[in-house]
């Protein structure tokens, strides 16, 4: 039996595009809030991330097991301030809610950062999904709902970002070729020379002088 891992990003990849597509077809203003979007939070987009970000952990991916049990989470908590309400816990503020998206905002623009190392399409999944997160925060700032239905849209295009690069992954791999193109980075190694450092001859007469 093989001893190689899979790679468990596309899973990951798409538990997190198309639950974000599906929530986002919502803050577009298509379709409320329902057991479907709160189901694929829950399994796909939540659990099913958390359980990537470990697979991560076992192959020593640091950036993978960071985004994808953050991300998984993010899901998680998020169903829980949906739901919780309803369970008599008091819901937060809009305003308040501008801060929790603030935050993971934040946490996603430094992890686009740590991006800019990797292929093209997965900059482009971090960096629209910054944007996403500054949208909403500001939706929920401002009660401006023209912002909101923007981010819907803008949040569509992020998660079918992340599904098209889970595809290029798998797809590339079997045939062995580009079947989809993800930008690769052409990088250039610089020939670094160690430094040589020729030590001076030590005499008796340097030594007692």
């Amino acid at each position: 039996m093989s001893s190689k891992f899979a790679n468990p990003a596309p899973l990951g990849l798409m538990g997190f595009g198309m639950t974000t597509i599906l929530l986002n077809i919502h803050n577009a203003g298509y379709f409320p809030i329902d057991s479907m979007i709160l189901a694929m939070g829950i399994f796909y987009g939540g659990i099913g991330q958390v359980i990537v970000g470990m697979m991560c952990f076992m192959r020593g991916d640091t950036f993978g097991t960071t985004a994808f049990t953050s991300y998984g989470l993010f899901w998680l908590t998020l169903v829980g301030l949906i739901l919780m309400p309803n369970m008599g816990v008091a819901a937060s503020p809009a305003h308040f809610m501008g801060w929790y998206l603030t935050l993971w905002g934040t946490f996603t623009a430094f992890m686009f950062v740590g991006s800019l190392r990797y292929p093209r399409a997965k900059q482009f999944v971090f960096a629209s999904l910054t944007v996403l997160f500054f949208l909403l925060a500001i939706r929920d700032f401002t009660g401006n709902e023209l912002i909101g239905t923007i981010a819907g849209f803008e949040g569509i295009i992020c998660g079918a970002s992340a599904i098209y690069f889970a595809m290029a992954q798998v797809l590339n791999a079997e045939y062995g070729r580009t079947i989809l193109p993800v930008g690769e980075l052409t990088q250039v190694k610089a020939d670094i020379k160690p430094l040589q450092v020729e030590a001076e001859p030590v005499t008796l007469h340097s030594v007692n002088a």
